[in-house]
């Protein structure tokens, strides 16, 4: 898992047809092989998960129904407007997606993403597999931004792995530089969370962490730590991501205000890094890249953006002509043209807003399971957050609030898990989620 999971952002952020598709089987042949390691267990070990599992399966029996034909009769009940589409086209079979074949290949994502999700609650089952996964995703993290800052420093015209062009931005192996600094948060997040696990452990436990047992065995864990957040943050500044920068310092700011208010018997370590670590990034900016430039950067608006609210305005009309079914996941790109008015001329293949993205694919239905889903989730990180003691657990439930609160804000104004690679990320933190909450602290055997 911990390989898929390094491999993933490798080829374009997984973001094309053949890279996603190859993570996929991947992902369903780890899924085999944990069902079978785990065949004696009862209910693969995961049976403390079931409350979520069966928001999991609802959405996707509701996915499948947009991608399996229908009776006429039913698909003319249950979306009039999808109806009269197949209707117009003369076709001999019926289905709620208006665009059956992308709604497909969106299925066979979430049917991964479910996979990964059940691996993740399967595999982790102890403190250092739950320590070795967050110390992958940060370390993951850490190398797409040295990579980012590395082709802009040397101008390089030609990305280094696929030789696609490159601009000024950073965005690692990515192509998009919004879900590359989406992915630098992730990583920031999980590094954020073990640097406050460290903090909240005895001397004595500290010494038998896996980063400095393990991985960098004559080096303190916290300078490494350190040395990644610093990295992370540059990159994710050489992004120029707008959103990408509010999202990441937005969620450091509610998430230190949450910990103040929520973590029992916090230390003074973690107080003075919740103050400190927002101060220092901020003279890292005006140092590097002076406040001005950056006020600017934050403050002034892309002209290549310009009709984004247009494009969401134009978009709001779906949504009363698919209400309940929605018009088919991944329908979007073929759906909007037609609701396009004459002034927007760009050609969109996402919404530029996630939420009402979801709306329109999945439905009023689709995504208000969706939004119980990580509503349910983010009350899990809370609560571990509040009563589990443990530093590991503590620290995972600051990364995964940090992950979503930043994803989430993200969200609002871009498309950051239509990324393959991020989308699993997302699943990944929504797992640990769960777990840190059902795990009991034990040593591996």
């Amino acid at each position: 898992m911990l390989i898929i999971l390094f491999l993933l952002p490798i080829p374009l952020g997984a973001n094309r047809a053949w890279a996603w598709g190859f993570f996929e089987i991947c992902i369903f042949i780890l899924t085999f092989f944990v069902i079978i390691k785990y065949r004696k267990t009862k209910s693969l070990g995961i049976q403390s998960y079931f409350s979520i599992l069966y928001l999991w399966i609802g959405f996707i029996i509701l996915a499948s129904l947009q991608v399996i034909p229908l009776p006429e009769g039913l698909v003319s009940f249950l979306s009039p407007t999808s109806h009269q589409h197949y209707v117009n086209v003369n076709s001999i079979q019926f289905y709620i997606s208006i665009d059956s074949a992308q709604s497909m290949i969106s299925f066979i994502k979430l049917l991964s993403f479910f996979c990964l999700f059940v691996c993740v609650m399967a595999l982790i089952n102890n403190e250092q597999r739950l320590t070795a996964l967050i110390a992958t995703i940060m370390l993951v993290g850490t190398w797409q931004a040295l990579y980012g800052i590395l082709e802009v420093i040397l101008g390089l015209h030609n990305s280094i792995v696929f030789n696609l062009p490159t601009s000024s931005s950073a965005t690692g192996s990515f192509v998009y530089s919004h879900h590359f600094a989406n992915f630098i948060t992730l990583g920031l997040a999980a590094a954020l969370g073990l640097l406050v696990s460290i903090i909240e452990k005895s001397k004595s436990e500290f010494n038998k962490s896996v980063l400095n047992s393990s991985v960098f065995p004559s080096i303190n864990s916290r300078i490494i730590i350190s040395i990644c957040i610093v990295i992370m943050v540059l990159g994710l500044i050489m992004s120029h991501s707008k959103i990408g920068i509010i999202s990441f310092f937005a969620a450091i700011a509610a998430v230190g205000a949450l910990v103040i208010l929520i973590v029992k018997k916090r230390s003074k370590g973690l107080q003075m890094l919740i103050i400190g670590f927002f101060v220092i990034n901020v003279i890292v900016i005006s140092v590097f890249f002076g406040i001005d430039k950056v006020k600017d950067r934050l403050i002034d608006i892309p002209q290549s953006n310009e009709s984004i609210d247009e494009v969401i305005r134009d978009a709001y009309p779906i949504i009363a002509d698919f209400p309940v079914f929605g018009s088919g996941s991944g329908s979007f790109y073929s759906t909007f043209p037609s609701y396009q008015i004459q002034e927007v001329n760009n050609f969109y293949d996402h919404l530029h807003n996630d939420y009402l993205q979801f709306v329109i694919e999945y439905g009023l239905l689709g995504a208000f399971i969706l939004w119980t889903l990580m509503i349910f989730t983010l009350y899990k990180t809370l609560r571990a957050m509040r009563k589990r003691k443990h530093a590991i657990f503590k620290g995972s439930a600051i990364a995964c609030l940090i992950a979503f609160v930043g994803t989430g804000i993200h969200m609002s104004s871009d498309f950051p898990l239509q990324a393959y690679a991020n989308a699993c990320y997302f699943v990944v933190f929504m797992a640990l989620a769960m777990v840190i909450n059902s795990l009991k602290f034990k040593s591996k055997k």
